[in-house]
């Protein structure tokens, strides 16, 4: 066990620190080495030493025990939102279930569901849970469903100083369309577009990104956000990607996600929208693109040839009914692939299971892909997809941005490899140790300066008063009770 006199949540150990544990993930050469009771040492925010013995001196040694110290995990779709996707599991179709904005809603006056205070909680609320799952690195995505249109610069003030405190790296700014969805009649859904609004989001998220990039030693990071391929117009995406570049950042966009994104692209513009992004040059390695589920062979290629991101989101996807088509056969063709959570719980260890599954069901062999190569995607290949080669491994000038998993947890017994068994019995829940730039940012559970198990009543009652909404914004605005029905009816 590791002492409050070793550590203080929310401040980096002065001097050189070593830790050690029953197993280390080491990046050696051209990729992550398993060393037993090997040692990793950090100072400054850095790592110096990471391997098997360090002869050097230290200010400290922590002993985690029966763990493996990992390399922090990257979340390329961090969910920072309370996740209203949950509710259409079970409630379909989607479009009768408040998913898509029907014209009288439309008509009557779209309005924000939430309030300012309300949004910076939920931000702060994520970021918690991204922390106690393991996640030191996140790139924030939230519903537009409820919004009035885009995201605030405010909440996203607001968001900065939250990661700031809580001690999260994150890659963001305010999201932002030049369109949306309306549903005019039962399997009648149409764009609709009003690009002044897309480009004035667009010039508040580079301002947001020029005032915000490098805050707090550095974790607050420039990324752009353009919501999706459907709700964008091309002078948009054309200022975006030129935006991208002057800033030296990521853009984020979803892209061949679903059915009705491609047929809209097919209406719109006669192409899927990756094939719409190649044919105007607006592919390149700084395009990150979640999820790929409905992407076709040629898209695929498109992403190979331009160094494209996958941003794999495989439970978000499985609990609608798609796969990546697939994990093994995009990086055959050598796409780079990030993980991604993306919905509730965000457990990106869950989403390595399932991305396993999913691979294997979809290729029919279970050789197609291993346990390392989900773990390769949430270190390395989310760092890849931010342009980063100091985050997603431990190796002398790396970020400190550590996790620690039990390897003890009853529930996964027995222990073999240890990252066969983190992707195959583990969950966010045996994380017992997060660091960030050097900094204890989460031990056992606790957060600084933030009580996560109180905060969650007031995130269920902000759910709940967001439901209450839902009639307003769905087809002939049915009451809650039609809207949502229980698994099982309910005994009065």
């Amino acid at each position: 066990m590791i002492s409050s006199d070793d550590l203080t949540l929310g401040r980096r150990p002065a001097g050189r620190t070593l830790m050690t544990a029953d197993w280390l993930l080491a990046y050696h050469g051209e990729g992550h080495c398993l060393v037993p009771h090997g040692e990793l040492v950090m100072e400054n925010g850095n790592v110096i030493f990471a391997g098997r013995r360090f002869d050097g001196e230290v200010a400290r040694k922590l002993d985690f025990g029966s763990a493996l110290i990992s390399p922090g995990l990257v979340d390329l779709d961090a969910l920072s939102d309370i996740d209203t996707y949950v509710l259409v599991t079970d409630n379909q179709p989607g479009w009768a279930k408040g998913r898509i904005w029907p014209r009288s809603y439309v008509e009557r006056g779209p309005y924000e569901m939430y309030s300012p205070e309300e949004l910076a909680f939920q931000k702060r609320f994520s970021f918690g849970l991204s922390l106690l799952n393991g996640v030191t690195t996140a790139a924030p995505i939230a519903s537009l469903y409820y919004r009035q249109w885009g995201e605030t610069v405010a909440e996203f003030d607001a968001a900065a100083d939250a990661a700031g405190d809580l001690g999260l790296r994150v890659f963001l700014s305010p999201a932002y369309r030049s369109g949306g969805m309306v549903l005019e009649a039962p399997g009648q859904i149409l764009p609709m577009f009003d690009e002044g609004r897309g480009l004035a989001g667009l010039t508040d998220a580079i301002a947001f990104i020029e005032r915000q990039h490098g805050r707090h030693g550095g974790l607050i990071n420039g990324m752009l956000a353009p919501d999706r391929v459907e709700t964008c117009t091309l002078d948009v995406l054309r200022r975006t990607m030129a935006a991208a570049r002057d800033l030296d950042c990521r853009v984020r966009l979803h892209m061949a996600q679903g059915k009705l994104e491609l047929d809209t692209m097919r209406q719109l513009h006669g192409v899927s929208g990756p094939q719409w992004m190649a044919d105007h040059g607006l592919l390149s390695e700084r395009l990150i693109a979640p999820h790929a589920t409905y992407a076709l062979p040629a898209d695929l290629q498109h992403y190979a040839d331009n160094g494209v991101s996958i941003a794999h989101s495989p439970l978000v996807s499985a609990r609608m009914g798609s796969t990546l088509n697939s994990f093994a056969a995009c990086r055959k063709l050598g796409i780079n692939i990030g993980m991604a959570t993306d919905t509730s719980p965000p457990d990106l260890l869950m989403n390595l299971l399932v991305g396993l599954i999913a691979c294997r069901i979809s290729e029919k062999a279970s050789d197609a892909v291993l346990s390392k190569d989900l773990y390769d995607a949430a270190t390395l290949g989310g760092a890849k997809a931010l342009g980063r080669t100091d985050l997603g491994r431990l190796a002398p000038g790396a970020k400190a941005d550590i996790a620690v998993f039990r390897l003890d947890d009853p529930y996964m017994t027995p222990t073999v490899d240890p990252i066969t068994t983190l992707v195959l019995g583990g969950s966010g829940r045996v994380t017992q140790a997060v660091f960030v730039d050097g900094r204890l940012s989460m031990l056992d559970g606790k957060l600084a300066g933030f009580d996560i198990r109180a905060a969650r009543e007031r995130v269920q009652r902000q759910f709940e008063g967001l439901i209450a909404k839902y009639p307003d914004r769905s087809w002939q605005h049915p009451p809650v009770s039609e809207i949502f029905s229980p698994s099982y009816p309910i005994l009065t």
